[in-house]
């Protein structure tokens, strides 16, 4: 807050990600501002868009996993847009150039991209959880339909929450005599709103999803270490299922299993959405504990610099998303060349490698899980080459 007193009106300058309430008469400040602004804002909206565009035109690509991804990369867009670009304005104009209207709507969209960022996050950690640690019930559970509900009911409420905003802001002259959209209550009364809407949207959900995947990398630990007894009792059900109920049961299974998501695919997810989660904790501790700590001093804390560094890393954090799953997902990155039209003999390429990578990982399983999968492919040729053999005998 910029006074200390509880019993005037305090402006959010401190607080709105997209005015910053200070004195832009240094032109180095500004050209700096400026040009990281647009630089974070325009990767991040060109990312989170094509995050959008691949998951909804791509078939292989609409998992439930993803439908969580596409709420997050659109609950990023809002804040880039609602956050980051009246920064620019507010830092070329040295004022409020939306009025009224826009600084209610602004507010409004700034909190709606934040509460439903953390939403999301939230609910592809529990998501990640039952599939993992629950594969069973996951079946049921992780389904598209059940993740389009959850993302609907997660928007919806975010959307009625947020709507409290409203009667919180109001545009007014600074001591400069320049416009700011701002609080217009008191801090006695803003105070226990922002810790509400602090522990709800932002500690409640990083012990939730630290306790959660503190059990997922639990669970997938022990199926590092079950994997090869596990192989070999699948072989042996197959095979034992194939005795009892013929060639058809056999090939059944066998299909079956070769859609089953592998370990290290299942690892590869957790991890890129462990990262997305842990950046979410970093970028964003800067400005929740500088607000945090504003709202109970007498005299804030406003270095210019400082609430550049805290606000640019919110930016990034909104950016950063669509790089980490370019990184670390293969899927991800060849639907991103596709979009791009990326030539087709490199995608192949890649396809082959990423196809020949996953084979070495098996082998650097030890001889005896080679020996597993050995029995199972054995298995499961066998199996699809029974009913050929029945065909040529009949014809004989």
């Amino acid at each position: 807050m910029e006074n200390g007193s509880n019993s005037k009106p305090d402006t959010p300058t401190n607080i709105s990600l997209g005015s910053s309430g200070l004195p832009f008469s240094i032109l180095e400040y500004k050209t700096i501002s400026v040009f990281l602004v647009l630089a974070i804002c325009g990767i991040g909206i060109i990312g989170n868009a094509m995050v959008v565009t691949v998951v909804l035109t791509t078939r292989d690509m609409r998992t439930p996993t993803n439908c969580y991804l596409v709420s997050l990369a659109v609950a990023d867009l809002i804040v880039l847009v609602a956050a980051g670009l009246p920064n620019v304005s507010d830092s070329l104009a040295g004022t409020w150039i939306y009025g009224f209207a826009g600084c209610l709507g602004i507010t409004y969209f700034q909190y709606l991209g934040i509460n439903a960022s953390s939403c999301s996050i939230t609910a592809f950690t529990v998501e990640r959880y039952i599939a993992i640690c629950h594969p069973i019930k996951a079946q049921t559970v992780c389904t598209r339909s059940r993740a389009k509900r959850i993302i609907a009911f997660v928007w919806t409420l975010t959307s009625v929450y947020c709507m409290l905003w409203f009667f919180l802001v109001d545009v007014a002259a600074n001591k400069s005599q320049q416009l700011e959209c701002g609080y217009k209550v008191s801090r006695n009364l803003y105070l226990p709103i922002y810790l509400l809407d602090f522990a709800l949207f932002f500690i409640t959900p990083l012990l939730l999803t630290t306790v959660l995947y503190g059990l997922i990398g639990k669970a997938l630990l022990q199926s590092h270490v079950l994997h090869c007894p596990a192989a070999q009792a699948e072989g042996w059900r197959e095979q034992s299922s194939q005795e009892r109920n013929g060639p058809e049961a056999g090939q059944s299974r066998a299909s079956g299993s070769r859609t089953r998501l592998p370990v290290s695919s299942r690892k590869q997810v957790t991890k890129m959405l462990a990262v997305v989660v842990g950046l979410f904790a970093l970028l964003w501790m800067p400005y929740r504990t500088l607000v945090l700590v504003n709202s109970f001093v007498e005299h804030p804390y406003l270095d210019r610099w400082f609430v550049l560094f805290c606000r640019v890393c919110i930016y990034t954090n909104s950016a950063i998303n669509p790089i980490i799953y370019n990184l670390m997902s293969q899927k991800f990155r060849l639907a991103f060349k596709r979009l791009c039209k990326y030539p087709e003999e490199d995608l192949q390429r890649q396809r082959s490698f990423y196809m020949a990578s996953g084979k070495g990982s098996v082998r650097k399983a030890g001889p005896i899980c080679q020996q597993a999968n050995l029995e199972a492919g054995r298995l499961a040729v066998a199996t699809r080459a029974e009913p050929e053999r029945e065909t040529l005998s009949r014809e004989e």
